[in-house]
């Protein structure tokens, strides 16, 4: 029998299967999917077995030396999904095959055999277990062909199980658990020969008599109300048995989460789920657009539509933007589907993400809740995928393999026959697009939830603040507004898409700024450490008392980010209790949740943060949002700019008045004619976006032309300069004339960590001969790429152009 092997060897010249001999014990049960250890170019290497065959054309074929997993970890269609976005994404297939898996997986970990349940066991494999549960999986691979065909068999069945200790990543978590160890007779016999004195010693055995079950050792002693040295008298005179049992790391163990009933839906609600059950219950592949005004119920449409997948017996998969969204969103689908529900997301420990996947790739939930990564979950009967938030550029990945989770959905759906739903208050102009042609299936939610209205939203010219003698960063209307809510016991939300302290600090006498060595940035200003930060490469150093140029003292700080605006509000509001939500106060570990769980049991009164804190979040008590600087991303040399601008505001306006209580929402803006804002102001998409269109159509981007990114980068300047030029002219010799060739250009920042960067563009409509062309400039640098320090990274539809 033949393997057919992808190897860990991330090469164009490897970049394909190797058929290996499948040793002839190992025959009856190595399948697809699995993990397997075998020679390559006199060195073992781990690769996934893809295929199995009954012969090979290649002579002389090298055997299997290891098998690393008892089951498959990836399934036939995640091994097929692969190797398509292998070719979409321009990588290797062993890169898109990792990609799937948890990072847990690519660590160094020790594998074991656990015994679930002994009298499920036939004694020939009773007989290998010894003092205790488990077996070395070193031990397990030795076995007879017969004997691993029969532990293959009763792990199925839920007798046995692989169990993974992971190294140096993280480590697995154990609890100690006790269990007799002898039949009920013979603890009768040791009952009777325990003296009076033993009393506790007897009520511990007289509690297994009755239940003769496994049970942790410090519940037992919490029960009984027995110490330690109890139970430790009965273990060391070999009548209970006291094992390490591994347990899976459970993130929301300190969570309380009350069961909650589906909600009534409204008249609109009911119209837009209608289309989404029918599909469900005719297991039709269609992709619905859910377009629904922020607060108007999306996530119960998510929730009820879930429910009717599962009660066919299917999965779903609901992924979510980023760690922010995740704890409301969490809780809402714990809250109704209880133990069904897996959380994967990169707030999680290794070891917490491998668990959660454990329990996915077990069957032991049927709901997936999670970022990007999490539309690889090994699900087998998926029956419906939703993209909360569609429009987010986080769930584009900008590292290898560079998939958008929009695109992988759609693949997954087409596969399982199931709709997707994309949601959003202000979906993506490409998606919105394909609805106007009915390739999506549009649906509106034009209304919020009990007819609730949209807030009132105000825009503060701050040119004329400035003109009036005001130069500090609020607007005086949005002071007087903070100042009334709080004086109401009401919540205020300030949003600030840049965090720090300053956006630079420069010399007013010879004009210094402080810039990256490593990078061509300014650095930015961090107060609380007195620090100059580069936010590309994490460079750092102590921030100036005197100019390093000229000497001088007259060192001033500029622009404005988060820790500047808590710093203004404190002395402007010393009573307000501000709470503060950005990269620099959300590192740690379960921080996101404490933050927002502050703020959402009244702690704090102001919940000041960057964009993590725009979309998702539901408050009753929050009636004022305030936008610091509306047009921070609207100069940025973007072709979205404008439509993030648009996004951006409109969802955080909708943080406010989301329920009884009447919402406002300020914008400040020093380009307050801009039709993003005015129109943002006013909640209207539909008029964004055909304003919008017009200017995509003028210039030839997305959703008219699909775009191509090649960003070729090196320590050498003329080197990046050279390869550029060399690629652009291939492009535009093999490319029909329809495709618009653009650049070589240096990129919008030039260096970045010591490598300057170039980029070309291409923009078209069908372009038959560009996957061809880009493998081929792959290929004809690959030597050069690595050991030179050469790097060329091809971006099929980028979000990010800098």
């Amino acid at each position: 029998m033949i393997a057919k092997v992808i190897v860990d060897v991330a090469n164009s010249k490897t970049d394909r299967s190797y058929d290996y001999l499948i040793p002839d014990e190992w025959t009856s049960f190595i399948e697809k999917g699995m993990r397997v250890i075998v020679p390559f170019n006199n060195r073992n290497v781990q690769g996934f077995v893809v295929d199995l065959e009954e012969h090979s054309t290649v002579p002389n074929l090298k055997k299997i030396k290891k098998f690393v997993d008892m089951s498959p970890v990836l399934t036939g269609e995640l091994l097929d999904l692969g190797f398509w976005l292998s070719e979409a994404a321009l990588c290797f297939k062993i890169t898109a095959l990792q990609a799937m898996l948890p990072v847990a997986l690519k660590a160094r970990y020790k594998k074991q055999l656990e015994r679930v349940q002994a009298d499920m066991l036939p004694k020939e494999v009773n007989d290998l277990f010894q003092k205790n549960d488990l077996i070395d999986w070193d031990e397990v691979i030795k076995l007879p062909a017969g004997l691993l065909k029969q532990i293959q068999k009763l792990i199925k069945a839920g007798a046995m199980k692989m169990v993974t200790e992971i190294k140096d990543r993280t480590t697995s978590k154990t609890i100690k658990v006790v269990k007799p160890a002898m039949g009920k007779n013979d603890l009768l016999k040791e009952i009777e020969t325990l003296t009076p004195r033993a009393k506790k010693q007897k009520e511990i055995l007289e509690w297994f008599l009755v239940h003769f079950a496994e049970i942790p050792s410090n519940e037992l002693l919490m029960k009984l109300h027995a110490t330690r040295s109890t139970l430790k008298a009965l273990i060391n005179k070999q009548i209970l048995v006291e094992n390490d049992r591994k347990i899976y790391r459970d993130p929301y163990e300190a969570a309380s989460f009350k069961q909650t009933e589906p909600l009534a839906l409204t008249d609109i609600q009911q119209k837009a789920i209608q289309p989404i059950l029918s599909s469900v219950e005719n297991s039709e592949q269609e992709i619905f657009l859910l377009h629904g005004v922020t607060g108007s119920g999306k996530t119960e449409i998510y929730l009820q539509s879930i429910q009717s997948v599962l009660e066919k017996g299917k999965e779903a998969i609901m992924l979510v933007p980023e760690i922010s969204l995740t704890p409301q969103i969490v809780q809402r689908f714990k809250e109704r589907f209880g133990s069904d529900v897996a959380v994967l997301h990169s707030g999680l420990s290794a070891g917490e993400k491998y668990d959660e996947w454990l329990k996915i790739h077990r069957k032991e939930v049927k709901v997936v809740v999670g970022a990007r990564s999490a539309i690889f979950a090994p699900f087998e009967n998926i029956g419906m995928i939703i993209i909360d938030e569609e429009h987010e550029s986080s769930y584009k990945q900008e590292e290898n393999p560079r998939y958008h989770a929009r695109d992988v959905a759609e693949w997954r759906s087409k596969y399982h026959q199931c709709p997707l739903i994309l949601g959003s208050a202000t979906p993506s102009l490409e998606s919105y697009a394909r609805s106007q042609k009915n390739v999506y299936h549009l649906s509106e939610l034009t209304e919020r939830i009990h007819s609730q209205s949209m807030p009132e939203v105000m825009i503060v010219d701050m040119r004329e603040e400035l003109r009036e003698g005001n130069r500090s960063i609020f607007s005086r209307i949005l002071i007087e507004k903070i100042k009334e809510k709080l004086d109401r016991k009401e919540q205020c939300v300030l949003f600030l898409n840049r965090r720090g302290y300053s956006t630079f600090i420069m010399c007013r006498d010879c004009g210094y700024v402080a810039e990256c060595p490593h990078c061509d940035i300014s650095l930015t200003y961090h107060k609380n450490k007195n620090t100059l930060k580069c936010h590309y490469c994490g460079f750092e150093e102590m921030a100036p008392n005197r100019c390093p140029d000229c000497g001088s003292q007259h060192i001033r700080f500029f622009g404005t980010g988060t820790q500047k605006v808590e710093e203004e509000l404190t002395k402007l509001m010393p009573e307000a209790r501000i709470i503060r939500m950005d990269v620099d106060t959300t590192s740690r570990k379960g921080a996101h949740e404490k933050l927002l769980s502050a703020f959402a049991n009244k702690q704090g009164d102001i919940l000041l943060g960057t964009q993590m804190i725009a979309k998702g979040l539901d408050f009753p008590d929050v009636t004022l949002v305030g936008v610091i600087a509306a047009d921070t991303m609207l100069n940025l040399p973007d072709f979205r700019a404008a439509e993030r601008t648009f996004q951006l505001l409109t969802q955080v306006s909708g943080r406010a008045g989301r329920h009884k209580l009447q919402g406002e929402v300020i914008v400040q803006s020093y380009n307050p004619e801009h039709y993003s804002i005015q129109l943002a102001s006013g909640h209207n998409y539909t008029s964004f976006y055909l304003t919008e269109m017009k200017a995509r159509k003028a210039h030839a981007y997305p959703p008219y032309y699909y775009l191509t990114l090649i960003t070729v980068s090196h320590p050498e300047l003329m080197k990046v300069i050279a390869v550029a030029e060399k690629i652009t002219s291939r492009l535009k010799k093999e490319l029909s004339n329809k495709a618009i060739v653009l650049g070589p250009a240096a990129s919008v920042i030039p260096r970045i960590k010591d490598r300057y960067r170039y980029q070309c563009m291409i923009k078209y409509k069908n372009e038959p001969n560009l996957f061809h062309a880009l493998k081929s400039i792959l290929n004809q640098y690959e030597n050069e790429l690595g050991n030179s320090g050469l790097q060329i990274v091809i971006d099929s539809n980028p979000y990010m152009l800098m």
